[in-house]
């Protein structure tokens, strides 16, 4: 475990990681199965002592949630990638323009890739960029999140037991670490945060030229289309919208639908709820807000939307408060009437609430989302095949995903990741694995050396030649 003072501290660890990176040379197969492998092992080995951290640190985090996300999700990526490796490794053969001439990718490490993690899932965002990065040969420093402190202490004790801190290492630390690692020399940096926070992460990058993935969240949109089913649309997206309370980059930020489908979409959520969780506050299935000052953020969303004309709508069980700063849970909560003034609409949400905003028709809503910033994620409810195509064409989002909310993020052949203010980069699978690659490109020439002798004066004969063939391709 690594508790750096100091900036001179990080660029001491991190200028021993490069060293013996460079000193071990190639990483074979075997080497780069054996560390995802030991990764996933550390996981299982310890995910019940891993889960307890997770919910020590939220105050309650549902532990199915912790096990479905934070455990089996990472494990099956870094297994993935241990099943796929060989064939991922493997140089690609292209064409070349001259007889005898070979030419080839070869896919090579980088060297050492830093991870800035974030605290809605702790093990999954530090663990999951391993699959590629591991898988690509390269080592790794991880920056885990302060907000989740007792995780962050039990996955640096677990990875010093596991790995060899030349393989991969942890720096423990608040946010001053935090800027600092952001601003070292590495080989790749990945950050998974805030749009604001990025920014900086990206601006302390480029001082080193480091290039970097980006996975950002920002407001994923719902459209409900006229003719969708209103009940089903409003299950799917409430069951994603209260796993981990919401706190997901993934999560369903607002919902674009006519104003007459809009009481459907209420009473489909409120019987949703009712029956996944007839009680909130003494619940272990609900989780709570990591803490005070976001669980204060929430409130002050509600109570901004409420003041400026939203219809509040609370599924809190009957009985019980809309919120409670004790469990630190916040019931559901859906906004009516939800416009821009509002700063629901201004920010990510990243908690359980879910603002409606009326439109006449999916025309409109493209409009909306286009005049915003590219989501994360859009999803897209109706089984009109034309239109769905329509929405997939006229609208640009890190993913598309049709009638469900966040499915793409448990597929391995998908790229996962963000475009534009949403992110830049993408890994999972060979994805991530081409990621944090270097496709370097190499050449073997003919023993004639026909594209050599070209470019040898004199050129008088070969003026001839040129002029023939541009006047060849009229």
């Amino acid at each position: 475990m690594l508790n750096p003072q100091t900036n001179q501290d990080l660029m001491t660890i991190l200028g021993a990681m490069k060293k013996a990176h460079l000193a071990h040379g190639h990483v074979n197969a075997a080497t780069r199965k054996d560390r995802l492998l030991r990764a996933a092992k550390l996981i299982t080995d310890n995910h019940d002592q891993l889960v307890k951290a997770i919910s020590t640190d939220f105050g309650n985090r549902s532990h199915y949630q912790s096990l479905a996300a934070d455990i089996l999700t990472t494990t099956n990526m870094l297994r993935h990638s241990a099943e796929q490796l060989e064939g991922w490794m493997q140089a690609e053969p292209v064409a070349s323009p001259y007889p005898g001439m070979q030419s080839w990718i070869q896919y090579q490490a980088l060297g050492v890739v830093g991870i800035i993690s974030p605290w809605n899932f702790p093990v999954n965002l530090a663990f999951g960029p391993l699959a590629g990065v591991f898988a690509a040969g390269n080592s790794a420093l991880i920056k885990p999140s302060e907000l989740t402190p007792r995780t962050s202490e039990v996955l640096a004790e677990l990875i010093a037991r596991y790995f060899d801190p030349m393989e991969l290492g942890v720096v423990l630390g608040d946010a001053s670490v935090g800027a600092a690692f952001s601003a070292l020399p590495f080989d790749h940096l990945v950050f998974t945060g805030s749009t604001t926070v990025g920014r900086h992460v990206m601006k302390a990058a480029a001082e080193n030229l480091v290039p970097v993935t980006l996975e950002l969240g920002g407001k994923s949109p719902v459209v409900i289309e006229e003719n969708a089913d209103i009940s089903l649309a409003a299950e799917r997206v409430m069951t994603v919208k209260t796993f981990n309370a919401g706190q997901i980059c993934l999560a369903p930020d607002y919902v674009l639908i006519r104003n007459d489908k809009a009481d459907a979409f209420v009473a489909a959520a409120k019987s949703l709820i009712a029956n996944s969780y007839p009680e909130i506050q003494a619940n272990k299935d609900y989780t709570s807000i990591i803490n005070e000052r976001h669980f204060q953020r929430l409130i002050s969303l509600i109570q901004d939307a409420k003041d400026k004309g939203a219809r509040i709508v609370s599924l809190a069980p009957e009985g019980e408060p809309d919120y409670d700063i004790i469990t630190g849970k916040i019931a559901p909560h859906l906004i009516l009437n939800a416009n821009d003034s509002m700063a629901v609409m201004q920010e990510e949400i990243f908690g359980p609430l879910l603002p409606l905003v009326a439109v006449d028709s999916v025309t409109d809503a493209i409009r909306f989302i286009n005049a915003r910033p590219r989501p994360l994620a859009a999803y897209y409810f109706g089984n009109d095949t034309e239109k769905q195509n329509h929405f997939a064409e006229k609208t640009t989002s890190g993913a598309l995903v049709i009638n469900d909310v966040m499915t793409h993020a448990s597929v391995e052949t998908l790229p996962f990741g963000g475009v534009g203010a949403s992110g830049i980069g993408a890994y999972h699978g060979i994805h991530g694995f081409r990621q944090f690659t270097h496709a370097k490109a190499v050449v073997r020439q003919s023993e004639d050396g026909a594209s050599n002798l070209r470019l040898r004066a004199p050129y008088e004969e070969k003026l001839g030649a040129a002029a023939a063939l541009l006047n060849g391709n009229k």
